[in-house]
């Protein structure tokens, strides 16, 4: 499923976009199908319960399947060393599982704040831990910030066995400003890789053109979910790219905010 939608009551705005000093970035990968190659990602941090506050392990059975569903082979075996209480602390399923999704502290819900061309880096404006930037150059004073992270399936609490059998629904999705820089101000590229990180097993692309419907500045929201992808995922690859334009003063930018990967089973 793909869909891209409008937010039309909401205003534009722009902010300099500045690639930060991050050791061991990789390189801007070609043009896709090839997916870029991050450095591993570290392990989430689990979730402190107290003693009085973690259920047994069959209550946290009977608290996840009745929060996740019963999955499509009617049962959800677990491998060896992994407990329902465990997976009760990690919550895998049904959130999201990208590290700062909204960076810039903006979301749908509000009008992006007004702002004109600014010289401040973009590494100033939020906490963007977690992700990868660069700046690509393009002609006529434009550039495109380049934003991108890898999602450890397995490192999240996943486990093997339930995406190769069960392949529950991956669901990317992003919101845009309309900023109206450019024909194209966003592109979406997000590829399902194999566990040695190289190999690419399912992959999506959109690059959305501007429709001039409505104000500028609206949220566009794209999204994607990836069902059926055959056995073998273990990480995600997400990357979008947005539009900036140099202007006297500075540099306008256009916004992206509410960035998530999720897994869930299929309703």
């Amino acid at each position: 499923m793909e869909e891209v939608q409008d937010r039309h009551e909401l205003r534009t705005g722009g902010m300099e976009a500045k690639e930060p000093a991050c050791p061991q970035e990789p390189p801007l990968p070609p043009p896709p199908p090839s997916p870029p190659s991050p450095p591993s990602p570290a392990a989430p941090e689990s979730p402190a319960l107290s003693s009085q506050e973690q259920p047994s392990e069959a209550r946290a059975r009977q608290l996840l399947l009745e929060e996740w569903g019963t999955p499509s082979r009617g049962s959800l075996e677990l491998p060896p060393g992994l407990t329902w209480k465990l997976l009760f602390l990690r919550r895998p399923l049904y959130r999201n599982l990208l590290r700062s999704p909204n960076p810039e502290g903006i979301n749908i819900y509000e009008p992006a704040p007004p702002t004109g061309p600014t010289q401040q880096p973009l590494e100033t404006l939020g906490n963007f831990h977690g992700w990868y930037i660069r700046t690509e150059k393009l002609q006529h004073n434009r550039s495109w910030m380049v934003k991108h992270q890898c999602v450890d399936l397995l490192a999240e609490g996943l486990w093997e066995e339930l995406l190769d059998d069960e392949q529950p629904d991956i669901t990317v999705m992003d919101w845009y400003e309309d900023s109206r820089l450019d024909v194209c101000v966003y592109e979406l590229h997000v590829w399902l890789l194999a566990a040695d990180r190289h190999t690419v097993i399912a992959q999506h692309h959109v690059a959305p053109r501007t429709s001039a419907r409505g104000p500028p500045g609206r949220w566009i929201q794209v999204s994607h979910v990836f069902r059926q992808y055959g056995p073998g995922v273990r990480f995600v690859h997400f990357l979008h790219k947005t539009k900036n334009r140099t202007e006297p003063g500075g540099l306008r930018q256009t916004r992206v905010t509410d960035s998530s990967v999720s897994v869930q089973f299929r309703e």
